[in-house]
């Protein structure tokens, strides 16, 4: 695939070395477009290395070729990291004083922008609306990372690490023509993903085997569609995606608070993770020895039905809710009983097992919706099957 790949002037660009190292060495052709100022942080040479290409920031350069047009014409995917407060605006002022804010006028494939910049700059009004203008154009621009900034400085406004902004790229390129038309842009998502932990003592937790997985790349698949995403993760180890706020919590009174607070302004919520159906009874403050004596029995309580709680007190209207149901057996029948018990208006059933469901790389699905259709969903990747089911909620959004 043929990507531009746009360099803001921010010390961020530094990192966009390593994300066209990535593009490259998975056999894109990268043509590398930095604004003049850009060019303070990083120099031509370097980016002319690593990815193949001469690099010119101006209009002025090879005219013959007339590069402001070609290089939009010709390109699969624009991504742009770091999109600086300046770069942003710029863009959605629509103004062509450089060759990469041209060749955004003349690019007719998808966009990506990844904002990077001090916290200040990125909660600017200004800085807010100019990031709408560009989403209401069908642009995917990200939600910064929250992390260490210039300096002392931490709070929102990192660049997404580049593996994490590779994998948004892909996802874009694979959707093709529909990425064209990011068909959840401007609303706002929240996925749950993980395996809650309800602790016994300091050292001991009754939990599952969720990887996180799943709800991972739903998650990640919803920020290259264009959406506003909150990911509650419980007790997962992987890379925050790109573009994505990361809630951590451990057990499902936790995840219960995050979701429910994080849901009040959701379109669309999709419960992903393993939620702990009973929790202990008490929980020692120190860690239980093991006696000659047979154990203690353990008492438990149940937890509260988040999945069922929401659907039945949606915090706002129109909201669309995605449940899971991991089965054993009895996919079908199973499904549609926790359907109807859980209200949802979708229920995706996966079948768990050695090799799929949890800790897997691919998963394969039936999906129920409360309307009486369902949609099979064939062994594959897990990423496939996020795609799937926003291509399900994206048209319950627009219906």
């Amino acid at each position: 695939m043929r990507i531009v790949l746009g360099v803001g002037a921010g010390i961020a660009a530094y990192k966009s070395c390593e994300l066209l190292r990535l593009l490259t060495e998975s056999g894109h052709d990268v043509r590398v477009v930095p604004t003049p100022d850009a060019l303070r942080f990083v120099g031509e040479a370097t980016w002319a290395a690593l990815s193949g290409h001469p690099v010119t920031a101006t209009a002025w350069d090879e005219v013959h070729d007339v590069p402001h047009v070609r290089l939009g014409q010709t390109a699969d995917l624009v991504l742009v990291a770091p999109a600086t407060a300046d770069l942003l605006a710029r863009a959605a002022a629509g103004m062509s004083g450089d060759l990469l804010t041209a060749v955004l006028l003349t690019a007719r494939c998808p966009a990506v922008f990844a904002p990077a910049m001090h916290t200040e700059m990125w909660e600017h009004p200004a800085t807010q609306a100019n990031a709408a203008t560009l989403r209401e154009r069908g642009a995917v621009v990200l939600e910064p990372a929250a992390g260490r900034l210039t300096g002392k400085d931490t709070g929102p406004g990192r660049l997404p690490e580049p593996a994490e902004l590779m994998r948004i790229a892909e996802r874009v390129l694979a959707r093709g023509a529909a990425g064209l038309a990011p068909d959840l842009a401007g609303r706002v998502v929240v996925v749950s993903a993980g395996g809650t932990r309800e602790e016994l003592d300091p050292v001991r937790f009754l939990g599952n085997w969720s990887s996180g997985r799943q709800g991972y790349a739903l998650a990640a698949a919803a920020a290259a569609r264009g959406a506003r995403v909150t990911l509650v993760a419980a007790n997962v180890t992987l890379a925050d995606p790109a573009g994505v706020r990361v809630l951590p919590v451990t057990s499902a009174a936790q995840l219960r608070d995050a979701v429910t607070e994080a849901a009040r302004e959701a379109d669309a919520l999709v419960m992903a993770a393993a939620v702990a159906d009973y929790r202990p009874e008490t929980r020692s403050e120190t860690k239980i020895k093991k006696t000659p004596a047979a154990p203690e029995p353990i008492r438990l309580l149940q937890n509260p039905d988040i999945l069922r709680e929401l659907s039945a007190h949606r915090l706002r209207a129109g909201q669309v809710i995605v449940g899971f149901g991991a089965e054993t057996q009895d996919l079908l029948g199973n499904g549609r009983a926790k359907l109807a018990a859980k209200g949802c208006d979708l229920l995706v059933v996966n079948k768990v097992g050695p090799g799929i469901g949890f800790g897997a790389s691919n998963n394969e699905a039936v999906i129920l919706a409360a309307d009486g259709t369902q949609t099979q969903v064939p062994l594959g990747s897990k990423e496939a099957l996020a795609d799937v089911i926003w291509d399900l909620v994206a048209t319950r959004l627009a219906g």
